[in-house]
């Protein structure tokens, strides 16, 4: 038997570290297997000193549609992920060329510096499957304007890279990704790693601290709303293409 695919694509160019998602079946949603060779790929970065830099970005045109309704990571280990990329001790890039729903912008929300594509769209789609975007909380609520995101948390909207500016999700927002960050990662490249380290530790002190606080009450949030008629509605109405029940 051979071994599956990897999910997770690397390649090393001048310090800079890129993963990216490969799991186009799927829009690289967060499966239980994904997660964890990301989780792996980070702990590889992490402890590599040739690496100043992590870009994290996809292939397909959808950099993640959020969690795998059908092979869904349990939410300690969603939250075990969101911290490592917070915590690692290098610059943690997204580079965004399509969409990103759901847990996806977990991922943006913990990276250090975002950047997509014009074309890019983005939404919190919790509330229509009957969840909430619990976990993800934990990187998102400490970076985003709250006024802002209560429009987008509440009703699934659909939005764009200027409005992912304005909500503190995104850095910047180009024609061109990789002209936007080619000045920042050219900045990564001179800055010292111990600098770099010392730096980001401070940058994300906050954030850390939402995590010590708020992790096991979220965790716990997210378990029994998964578990609930309406989600087990919501995700099947999602699955069928069709309306979930209560849309009136």
């Amino acid at each position: 038997m051979t071994d599956p695919a990897p999910l997770i694509g690397r390649t090393h160019t001048r310090a800079v570290h890129t993963l990216s998602l490969d799991a186009t079946g799927t829009r690289n949603a967060l499966s239980a297997a994904l997660v964890t060779e990301l989780a792996d790929a980070l702990t590889d970065c992490g402890k590599d000193p040739d690496v100043r830099a992590v870009v994290l970005t996809h292939t397909g045109t959808t950099f993640c549609a959020g969690a795998d309704l059908r092979d869904p990571p349990q939410p300690d280990a969603l939250v075990a992920l969101l911290r490592q990329i917070v915590e690692l001790p290098r610059p943690v890039l997204a580079r965004v060329t399509g969409h990103v729903r759901a847990g996806g912008l977990g991922l943006l929300a913990a990276c250090d510096i975002a950047a997509a594509s014009t074309d890019a769209t983005f939404a919190f789609t919790e509330v229509r499957i009957g969840v909430a975007p619990a976990v993800i909380s934990l990187p998102v609520i400490p970076r985003a304007d709250p006024r802002a995101l209560a429009r987008y948390y509440l009703t699934g909207e659909r939005f764009g890279p200027a409005e992912a500016v304005t909500l503190g999700l995104l850095t910047t927002a180009a024609d061109d990704v990789d002209t936007a960050l080619a000045p920042v990662l050219d900045g990564l490249r001179r800055s010292a790693p111990q600098a770099l380290a010392e730096t980001k530790r401070l940058l994300t002190a906050r954030v850390l601290e939402t995590f010590d606080r708020d992790a096991a009450e979220l965790t716990a949030l997210s378990a029994r709303l998964f578990a609930s008629p309406q989600a087990r509605e919501g995700m099947t109405a999602f699955l069928e293409r069709r309306d979930a029940a209560w849309v009136v």
